[in-house]
């Protein structure tokens, strides 16, 4: 990867994946709400980053995401469900990679290989959820996934050289998974996005609109 665009820079996995592409000599634009006021929650904050962006970026990857509203945490029973909630969790994991995506076809490199990865979760897969709950969590990234599936369809129109995937990170070790790794073995931002890259590295439009895990190995939806 030459030129990479990387949103949701400032959290543990895109921070570590950032830093892992300087060291390899590739050039790399940061965005997110933290350092440059990038809200994927508010559709204006998403056209305006983004429509100062020129590309082409041969990766583009997303790393946005919250478990649960602050204060707050994942539901355990259905008895649980607040609808602000949800649409809080939605609003972040679904709908703002969604106006992300909006801009991918403009942004992402046609003339040669080109990889948008966008982070989902195992717990979204619904043939995988033997155990239920979370779930505002679990449906925000099984919708997400239905759109990356989407974005990938209409990508592999106009970027032939593409591939559109969604990502599961594995347990990793940042202040957004601290309360809840339980007995979930858990890896370092570093090793995790070694491995992503590595995931990331060997993909091919042939792959395109998968969802695979941080091993490369494929996730069912």
């Amino acid at each position: 990867m030459e030129n990479a665009l990387i949103i949701g820079a400032s959290g543990g996995i895109g921070a570590a994946v950032a830093l892992e592409l300087e060291s390899r000599g590739a050039a790399v634009t940061r965005l997110s709400r933290s350092a440059d006021g990038f809200d994927v929650t508010d559709p204006s904050s998403v056209d305006r980053h983004l429509d100062a962006l020129d590309g082409p970026f041969d990766l583009i990857f997303v790393a946005v995401g919250i478990l649960a509203p602050q204060g707050s945490g994942p539901e355990k029973a259905l008895s649980a469900i607040d609808a602000q909630s949800m649409a809080q969790v939605l609003a972040v994991n679904t709908i703002g990679p969604a106006l992300i995506l909006r801009h991918v076809p403009r942004l992402l490199a046609k003339d040669g290989p080109a990889v948008a990865a966008i982070l989902s979760a195992r717990v979204g897969s619904i043939g995988d959820n033997q155990i239920g709950g979370w779930h505002a969590y679990r449906a925000s990234k099984a919708a997400l996934n239905q759109i990356i599936r989407g974005a990938a369809i209409e990508l592999g129109r106009s970027h032939k050289q593409a591939a559109c995937v969604a990502l599961h990170p594995g347990t990793v070790e940042t202040p957004f998974t601290a309360n809840y790794a339980g007995r979930h073995r858990t890896m370092p931002a570093p090793d995790a996005a070694a491995h992503l890259l590595a995931v990331i590295d060997g993909l091919t439009p042939a792959r395109t609109g998968r969802f695979f895990d941080y091993a490369g190995a494929e996730v069912p939806w």
